[in-house]
């Protein structure tokens, strides 16, 4: 077990969800299956609201760029409102099928689950430590922040219903893909401003070495999170971490 001194210069911790404060069960195996069996229902009643049609509008520019690149997509069908939904649910399965880290994809995805959290169907499970490490922290007077690949709204709805109550009022910040791709180390830039620290003041902990990578390059300290169930990962100098538990002020 790796024991790992957060030194004084620490004042942001930069979370990643999946695999670091939350199982990739719940995402891969609940999340997931749940906004792709609600999609259909869901644009049926809400498809005429202004942020959903945004999100309609930018997945159809998306869809273009998809054709134009040979990635042969379903095809949209605007014959009828009925062909019009049909279509787009199949391009939205199709891009959740392919895990595509798309802005509008996860907007539409986050509306989805927002539903489920309000009505009780989804609670978020958040490993044991996580919520005595979020109040060690803010009692150390550092700030905690999450970045991730799915949308704002669904950041802040997964916090807010864990098994361990809404946690939320630990967390200072959120961002998602409208930074940018959390293996360009142009995000994190953008994050330290955002947060106003310099790179080094804010540590980053995350399951995925590439993202590390990226942060690293920005000046960011980085922690590599070993979760049981999380992907193995190649070879790397960062340092590991099981738990929130082996990280020490």
């Amino acid at each position: 077990m790796t024991i790992v001194g957060l030194g004084e210069q620490v004042q942001t911790l930069l979370l990643d969800i999946e695999g670091t404060t939350t199982p990739l069960d719940f995402v891969r195996n609940l999340l997931f299956p749940y906004a792709r069996s609600h999609v259909r229902p869901f644009l049926e009643q809400h498809c005429a609201s202004e942020d959903v049609r945004a999100d309609l509008s930018t997945l159809y520019q998306e869809h273009l760029g998809d054709m134009r690149a040979g990635l042969n997509p379903p095809p949209l069908n605007y014959n009828s409102p009925q062909s019009r939904l049909e279509s787009m649910v199949a391009y939205i399965e199709w891009l959740m099928a392919r895990d595509r880290k798309s802005t509008p994809l996860k907007s539409l995805q986050g509306k989805i689950w927002e539903e489920g959290y309000r009505s009780g169907e989804l609670l978020a499970p958040v490993f044991n430590d996580v919520p005595a490490a979020f109040q060690r922290w803010q009692g150390q007077g550092r700030t905690m922040a999450i970045f991730s690949s799915g949308s704002v709204l669904a950041q802040r709805l997964l916090f807010a219903h864990t098994s361990s109550g809404d946690l939320t009022p630990r967390i200072s910040g959120y961002f998602d893909t409208t930074t940018g791709p959390k293996t360009d180390s142009a995000s994190y830039q953008r994050i330290a401003l955002s947060l106003q620290r310099r790179p080094h003041e804010i540590v980053f902990i995350s399951d995925t070495a590439a993202e590390l990578d990226a942060a690293e390059s920005a000046g960011f300290q980085v922690l590599l999170c070993e979760r049981a169930g999380n992907q193995p990962q190649p070879p790397s100098p960062y340092p590991r971490i099981r738990s929130f538990e082996n990280i020490l002020p």
